[in-house]
């Protein structure tokens, strides 16, 4: 299913996206995430950008049109998408390609929308001065009614009242939608390959930042490490590189270079028997890859690398109330060679980059989700 959301700023378009994409099972994307996204770059393209929306005048139609587009011909959007901001102008509802199914037009006076987006919490974002929203809304209602009136005559657009509770909103829309059209999409956009994404990278890169995030989305983590640190916790050790490193060995000699692999298949297979994706906090040698590519040749396993500059490893690494000091050169050596962490690490499926903050490196995480999921 292909679904738009349209509305004004503040009608609460990217509350109802997030909630549909998780019943649907089907992606969300905002475009206005996407344009805020490149007015960061320090480009041409992004530096125009960001004065354009700043001023709360709309991205021209030939940029929007094609940036959109690219970002729809990925894999995880050809079984369905709802889009979010798009299209906003007749030239754009003419000139893009993707067939859509259904658009949900949640509407709200202009003074409700003011009142939510000035008094609502986050007002970080530059492009919502009083002025832009004020621009943006008067914009809307020139070039996106005569969207809704295209449309309505095709028998697509469901107007729904944005002004009650989300809840609310919410239930009027998969309405709207119908329920045996949803269950019969939810049947068939269940995922029919299981996948493990296994997270690697040095100290202090975010591993661990990583798979809180996914476990806030309801998803199994299994953290490799987790066996190194209960021993030295249950011996009263420090939590200091020369000893992680012995027991890595002493474990090794025992179990093989996938040792760590080997030592949580169990919990791997259990945890597949009722969700869909695993995650694995802290992969650290090649052939425990290659030893989750073998036991699980029935599935997908994907190496989710992140990297940060040393200092800034080295920084978050110092900071840690847990293992604050099992970081630095010493380590980063130990585990590219000793551990054999380099080749995972450079063969990796997805690579992130991870030196600015929470927000972003959020952001590409639930990238890379949505990729695995949805392909």
């Amino acid at each position: 299913m292909k679904l738009v959301l349209l509305g004004i700023q503040g009608s609460g378009k990217s509350t109802q996206g997030n909630l549909l994409s998780k019943q649907l099972k089907i992606p969300y994307l905002s475009t206005g995430h996407i344009f805020r996204e490149i007015a960061k770059e320090k480009t041409t393209l992004g530096r125009y950008m960001k004065e354009t929306m700043n001023a709360g005048h709309l991205i021209p139609d030939e940029k929007t049109i094609d940036i959109v587009h690219n970002y729809l011909s990925r894999p995880e959007y050809k079984k369905g998408y709802i889009l979010d901001g798009f299209p906003r102008t007749l030239k754009q509802v003419k000139e893009f390609k993707n067939h859509i199914d259904r658009v949900i037009y949640l509407e709200i006076p202009d003074k409700e929308a003011i009142y939510r987006l000035v008094y609502r919490n986050d007002n970080s974002r530059g492009d919502e001065t009083l002025p832009a929203i004020k621009k943006r809304i008067e914009s809307f209602h020139k070039f996106t009614r005569p969207v809704l009136d295209y449309y309505e005559k095709q028998g697509k657009l469901a107007s729904i009242d944005g002004t009650k509770p989300i809840e609310i909103v919410n239930r009027d829309i998969l309405r709207s939608l119908g329920k045996q059209l949803i269950k019969n999409q939810i049947k068939e956009w269940e995922r029919k390959q299981k996948a493990i994404i296994a997270i690697v990278g040095l100290a202090g890169s975010g591993k661990t930042e990583a798979a809180e995030y996914f476990k806030s989305m309801n998803q199994p983590v299994i953290a490799f490490g987790k066996i190194i640190n209960e021993h030295v916790d249950k011996h009263n050790l420090k939590h200091v590189e020369n000893i992680h490193k012995k027991i890595r060995e002493d474990i090794r000699k025992k179990y093989g270079m996938a040792a760590l692999a080997i030592l949580n298949e169990k919990k791997i297979r259990e945890a597949l028997k009722k969700n869909s994706t695993v995650i694995i906090d802290g992969l650290y040698s090649w052939e425990e890859y290659l030893y989750l590519k073998e036991k699980f040749s029935n599935l997908k396993v994907y190496l989710l690398a992140i990297y940060a500059d040393k200092h800034v490893r080295y920084i978050r690494a110092s900071k840690r109330r847990y293992r604050g000091e099992l970081y630095g050169e010493a380590r980063d050596i130990n585990e590219l060679i000793g551990t054999n962490k380099g080749p995972a690490i450079a063969f990796a499926d997805f690579l992130i980059k991870n030196n600015f903050s929470k927000e972003e490196f959020h952001d590409k995480l639930d990238a890379v989700f949505r990729t695995v999921y949805f392909s």
